[in-house]
C-alpha cells in the first residue's frame, strides 16, 4: 500500500490559488488514474482536476468553496502501487510537506510587502463574495478591507476578522493597520473613489408587472466586474475602417475542401484574420503593450486572444501563444481546438493567460460592427463585423466601375493614455489593407 498526495495543480503564470467548486469523489470511493476528482475555479476559468493515480480516496482536506493555494495537498489516495504518477502535478513539493491528514484548510499568512490593489482591480474569490453577500457588505466596503493574501487579495480570514472587529466596535481604519504602509495608502485612496456596486447584494426593491429575476452566475459576475474595471482603467477610444475582403473569401472557398481533407481540420476566417494581424502588429509594436503606472511595457511575444462564446452565453478569451510563429495550418488547429474546448468547458486555466492583443468576431452573430471593451491589461482590441456583399466603386486603369464585393467593417478600441488617434487609426488601416491584399495564389 502507498498513499499518494493529490495536490492543487499549477494553474497559470499569475494564479496562486483556486476555489474548490465541487467534489466528485468522497472518502472510500474508488478512483481511476486521470479520472476527474473535483472542479476548481479561478478568476479566469473553471477547470477539472484529475487523479494522478488509481486507488481509493482516503481523505479530502478541503471543503467546497474553500480557497486553496497552488501546490497544496487537497486529497489522499491509497494505491496498491509503490510507484505512481504523483509527481505529475507537484510543482511545489515544499508546500506538500507542510500538510498532514490532521491539518485544517490553508489560511494564507500576511504578506505585508505586497500592496492591496486599488480602484476595484482586486480579485475576490466566490467564498469571500458569498460571505460578504450574506453579511450585507457592499463592494465599496469590501474594497476598504486590507487583504493579506497574494497581491493584496482579501482572504476568508481577512473578511471574518473584519466582521469580528466590526461587531466588536473596532473601526475599519484600525483593522487596516495590519497591512503595510502601501496597503494603507491604497485603502485610503479607495475611500475617495466611487466604486461600482458590482457585488450582488440582496435588493428589497419590489418590481411591478410580470417580471422574472435571474441571479448572475459566477462567470457573469466576473465578466461584469472585469468590463467595468476596464472602463475605469483605460481611456477608451474606438476607430473604424472598411475592408474589401473579396480575395480572402474567394481564396478560402477555393481551398477549404482540400484543406479539410489534408489537415483533418476546417479552415475558418479567424486564422486568416490572425495571420494578417500578427504581421501588422510587428510594424506597430506599441499596440502589443500594457501600462504599469507611468511605464509602458512593450511585449515581444505576440499572444492573440480570441473572444469565444460559451454555451451559457458568456464569453471567454483563450489565447494563441506566439501566433507569429504559426502558419495557417498551425493557427487553424489552435483556433479550432481552443474554440472547441471553450464550448465544452475543457479549457485549462493556462489557456486564458498571457494575451497581448485580442480579436473578437462580432460578425459571427450578424453584427456589422462593434465597439469592444479592452481586455485588461492589454491596450487594444479589434472587432471584425459580418462579411456582406455590397455594390462598391472599383478603381481601375480604365476608370471607375461598380462591382459586387465582399465588404467588412473593422473597429479598434484602444487605450488613449498611450495610443493616440493617429497610431490607432494607422494600425487599423494597415490591418484593413492586409486583409484586402490577401494573396489569391498563396499556399497554406
Amino acid at each position: 500500500m502507498a498513499i499518494v498526495d493529490l495536490v492543487m495543480p499549477k494553474l497559470g503564470e499569475s494564479i496562486m490559488e483556486a476555489t474548490v467548486l465541487k467534489w466528485y469523489k468522497k472518502p472510500g470511493d474508488a478512483v481511476k488514474q486521470d479520472e476527474t476528482v473535483l472542479d476548481i475555479a479561478t478568476d479566469k476559468v473553471d477547470s477539472e482536476v484529475p487523479s494522478t493515480a488509481a486507488g481509493v480516496i482516503t481523505k479530502l482536506l478541503f471543503k467546497e468553496n474553500d480557497v486553496v493555494p497552488v501546490g497544496a495537498v487537497i486529497a489522499h489516495i491509497e494505491t496498491n502501487n509503490h510507484f505512481t504518477a504523483e509527481k505529475q502535478f507537484t510543482p511545489h513539493e515544499h508546500v506538500e510537506a507542510e500538510f498532514s491528514e490532521e491539518e485544517v484548510p490553508y489560511v494564507p499568512q500576511p504578506t505585508a510587502s505586497i500592496p492591496a490593489q486599488s480602484h476595484g482591480n482586486r480579485f475576490y474569490s466566490p467564498l469571500v463574495l458569498n460571505i460578504a453577500n450574506s453579511e450585507g457588505i457592499s463592494m465599496t466596503e469590501l474594497e476598504k478591507i486590507a487583504g493579506t493574501g497574494n497581491e493584496g487579495r482579501v482572504t476568508k480570514k481577512d473578511i471574518l476578522q473584519y466582521l469580528s472587529d466590526k461587531k466588536a466596535g473596532v473601526t475599519p481604519s484600525h483593522h487596516a493597520q495590519v497591512s503595510s504602509h502601501h496597503a494603507q495608502a491604497a485603502t485610503k485612496e479607495q475611500v475617495t473613489v466611487s466604486q461600482p456596486e458590482m457585488l450582488p447584494v440582496r435588493s428589497e426593491t419590489e418590481y411591478s408587472g410580470n417580471v422574472e429575476i435571474i441571479e448572475m452566475d459566477r462567470m457573469r459576475k466576473l465578466i461584469a466586474k472585469h468590463m467595468v474595471n476596464s472602463k475605469q482603467t483605460s481611456a477608451h477610444v474606438t476607430s473604424f475602417a472598411e475592408a474589401d475582403v473579396t480575395n480572402m473569401v474567394l481564396w478560402r472557398e477555393k481551398v477549404k475542401k482540400e484543406f479539410e481533407k489534408r489537415e483533418n481540420n476546417k479552415i475558418t476566417f479567424t486564422p486568416l484574420f490572425i495571420d494578417c494581424l500578427v504581421r501588422v502588429i510587428k510594424r506597430f509594436p506599441m499596440i502589443n503593450s500594457s501600462v504599469d503606472g507611468e511605464r509602458i511595457i512593450i511585449k515581444k511575444d505576440i499572444n492573440i486572444g480570441m473572444a469565444t462564446a460559451m454555451p451559457s452565453g458568456n464569453l471567454i478569451v483563450p489565447v494563441i501563444r506566439n501566433a507569429d510563429y504559426l502558419n495557417l495550418v498551425g493557427l487553424s488547429k489552435q483556433v479550432n481546438t481552443l474554440a472547441d474546448n471553450a464550448r465544452n468547458n475543457r479549457l485549462r486555466p493556462d489557456d486564458t493567460q498571457g494575451g497581448t492583443f485580442t480579436l473578437t468576431n462580432v460578425g459571427t452573430f450578424g453584427s456589422l460592427m462593434g465597439t469592444p471593451i479592452i481586455n485588461q491589461p492589454q491596450v487594444a482590441i479589434m472587432a471584425v463585423g459580418a462579411i456582406k456583399k455590397r455594390p462598391v466603386v472599383i478603381e481601375t486603369e480604365q476608370g471607375d466601375t461598380i462591382g459586387i464585393r465582399h465588404m467588412m467593417y473593422l473597429s479598434l478600441s484602444y487605450d488613449h493614455r498611450i495610443i493616440d488617434g493617429s497610431l490607432g487609426a494607422s494600425f487599423l488601416t494597415a490591418v484593413a489593407k492586409e486583409f484586402e491584399h490577401w494573396d489569391m495564389e498563396r499556399s497554406w
